[in-house]
């Protein structure tokens, strides 16, 4: 039976949808404004909203609002990081009460799917239903499959799923398209979604590549035809950033909370010092309220050694 794992952790909250002993669907959420919140914001512009938490796109101003009036806005999508630059969070204008959107703990509980919280003191069932391995294909985009292996890539345009293997170009194909359908639930890919299948000449077998997807990708979405040249492309809603775009925008934030949460699992007695890089010690130092909850979980603090590097 599939169940939520959820973890309050240090910096960020993280799920998995688990069946079977396998992650479905691997979700962390940082803080920031979560799609569905409700805020007071003043009109600076034709389309964007000065708020108290950051500037916002406003998709279409009220006929006769001026600029400096003010507006209550939704959050539809969350900011989106980018390498440089973030896309800014997306709103509309609304008659809503303000309100904090609901948090990943909320979304997983509206799914009707039973959740369970371990403790750090229990047995690891994240780590046991291959959380780092989850990690890691979001990090280094290199999915394997059976024949095959996908490799994923993170534009600002656009997410790219390019396909390699060896053996005959239709099975493998297939197996393709079943992966990419899986990993985008896994990783909650949405937005643009473009597919690069090895080139089918006959027709009846590229139109089972889009009928595999549309079997293990939950809907809704749209999506185009395999063309000629074995392009594929899909686009789903997009309300926040997916789990690769997350963790490459912030490579050491990522690691640092991964340490964060290694620690908090440690067994007592706990070590007076801890060695980690210097990159994670530089990110942990800029974050006190992250040492001081560490401190609070352990009962007791323990000081981080940068290595030399």
């Amino acid at each position: 039976m599939p169940e939520w794992l959820y973890e309050a952790g240090i910096g960020e909250a993280r799920a998995a949808l688990v069946e079977n002993g396998a992650i479905l669907k691997a979700r962390i959420e940082l803080p920031g404004l979560r799609a569905g919140a409700v805020i007071e914001g003043r009109l600076r512009a034709e389309n964007r909203v000065e708020t108290a938490e950051g500037d916002l796109l406003l998709d279409r101003a009220p006929p006769g609002v001026t600029q400096g009036a003010k507006l209550i806005v939704e959050i539809a999508r969350e900011a989106i990081p980018e390498p440089g630059r973030a896309k800014l969070p997306k709103a509309i204008v609304t008659d809503k009460p303000p309100a904090p959107g609901p948090d990943l703990l909320a979304r997983i509980a509206a799914t009707g799917i039973p959740v369970r919280q371990p403790r750090p003191h229990e047995a690891d069932a994240l780590e046991a239903a291959g959380w780092s391995e989850i990690l890691e294909e979001a990090t280094t985009g290199e999915i394997a499959f059976p024949g095959g292996a996908l490799r994923m890539a993170v534009t600002p345009a656009m997410t790219l799923f390019d396909v390699d293997g060896t053996g005959p170009l239709s099975p493998l194909s297939l197996a393709a398209a079943r992966a990419t359908a899986l990993a985008m639930e896994r990783h909650e890919v949405t937005g643009s979604v473009g597919v690069d299948f090895p080139t089918l000449a006959n027709k009846a077998e590229r139109l089972a590549l889009g009928e595999m997807i549309d079997a293990h990708l939950p809907r809704p979405f749209e999506r185009t035809a395999v063309n000629g040249f074995g392009f594929l492309q899909i686009v789903r809603r997009r309300t926040r950033a997916s789990l690769p775009e997350l963790l490459l925008a912030d490579p050491a934030g990522a690691e640092a909370r991964a340490e964060l949460r290694r620690l908090e699992r440690l067994s007592p007695p706990y070590p007076a010092s801890h060695m980690v890089s210097a990159r994670i010690a530089r990110r942990i130092a800029a974050h006190p309220d992250w040492s001081a909850e560490l401190a609070r979980r352990m009962g007791g603090s323990v000081a981080l050694v940068a290595a030399k590097e």
